[in-house]
């Protein structure tokens, strides 16, 4: 049983630079997306915006499903960023937990914090991409539904 819980405990310890690396990388991609909305918001506000959904329209043509599947496509990286950054932090965060906690019986102050600087940090980075890719996704997805609306009231009337 020793060589079994062994091997889960370095299994599971291999994915820890993995993880790492997707959190910064989700947090790259938040201000990478924050950027680009903080833009499009003040295009929008001052009037300057032009609808990159009804340019997609009029290239490529389509109904309400083919606007509706690309909007899909649109929001899909934000989907995926806002629920899987607060499951890397987790997972990043119980890893060194293991090893803190066999600091701790051993009275190791120093590998205690040493392990748990790398929990806390990684499980703050995931959830600050993961709440500002929340937040242009839910901002976003109004704003591409009332292009849509637009688009539908137009053809309606044209």
């Amino acid at each position: 049983m020793k060589s079994l819980e062994a091997t889960l405990y370095d299994l599971s310890h291999l994915f820890l630079a993995p993880v790492l690396v997707l959190i910064l990388l989700a947090l790259a991609y938040a201000f990478l997306a924050l950027g680009g909305f903080l833009l499009e918001g003040l295009q929008r506000r001052r009037g300057r915006y032009r609808s990159v959904l009804a340019a997609w329209q009029a290239r490529h043509g389509g109904g309400s499903d083919d606007l509706e599947l690309w909007i899909m496509r649109r929001l899909e990286w934000l989907r995926i960023v806002a629920r899987t950054a607060p499951m890397l932090g987790l997972v990043a965060t119980m890893i060194p937990m293991g090893p803190a906690l066999l600091a701790l019986t051993r009275g190791d102050a120093q590998g205690v914090g040493e392990n748990m600087v790398v929990a806390f940090s990684s499980v703050i980075l995931a959830l600050v991409s993961a709440s500002i890719t929340f937040l242009i996704l839910t901002v976003r997805r109004r704003w591409l539904l009332d292009e849509l609306r637009a688009i539908e009231r137009a053809r309606g009337n044209g």
